[in-house]
């Protein structure tokens, strides 16, 4: 499974799983109990494939920092998210060596950490980049070819037609049908 429908929602702990699209927002699954919540616009929600983390260069996708993870731990579970402060400085400072360390909280690595460890618990083993196999050129319906302009015929009377106005609109469209 990838992460295109895994989301953070603030205020609630752990992640969810996309559902299903309600009318006024959508319904998720808890990854840590498995609870189905009804989530509106009202909540602050993020895709995890839209946070990154600060580095002293750029902004690393939390896609990549998860698959350097996998990598290290060979796609198991990795340090507990309990662990003293310094410890989970230590790891991700082996993970992500160049991290911003200013704007990169204790907070955040913790997260990162648990939030790894809650996906490989519940199968979301792949962290690659999804393939972009089309275009937007190439999602964009294709127009039809134009048919007869003469089959489809508007007619464009005003509104506040006489009779005699009703009468000719009525001897032009016989006419053209001829």
């Amino acid at each position: 499974m990838s992460l295109e429908k895994v989301l953070s929602i603030s205020g609630k702990p752990g992640l969810y799983k996309m559902t299903k699209q309600t009318r006024s927002g959508f319904l998720a699954e808890s990854l840590l109990d498995q609870k189905k919540i009804s989530v509106s616009a009202r909540h602050n929600v993020s895709l995890l494939t839209e946070i990154a983390i600060y580095t002293l260069t750029q902004e690393v996708p939390l896609r990549e920092i998860f698959q350097k993870i996998a990598t290290k731990e060979d796609g198991k579970q990795t340090i507990s998210h309990k662990v003293p402060k310094l410890e989970l400085e230590e790891f991700f400072f082996g993970i992500l060596p160049d991290y911003d360390e200013d704007r990169v909280y204790p907070s955040d690595i913790k997260k990162v950490v648990q939030w790894y460890n809650l996906l490989v618990k519940n199968g979301f083993t792949d962290f690659s980049e999804p393939a972009k196999d089309a275009t937007p050129e190439d999602k964009a319906p294709k127009a039809s070819p134009k048919k007869n302009p003469a089959s489809k015929q508007v007619n464009k009377a005003p509104v506040k037609a006489t009779k005699k106005a009703v009468t000719q609109n009525k001897k032009v469209t016989t006419a053209k049908k001829k």
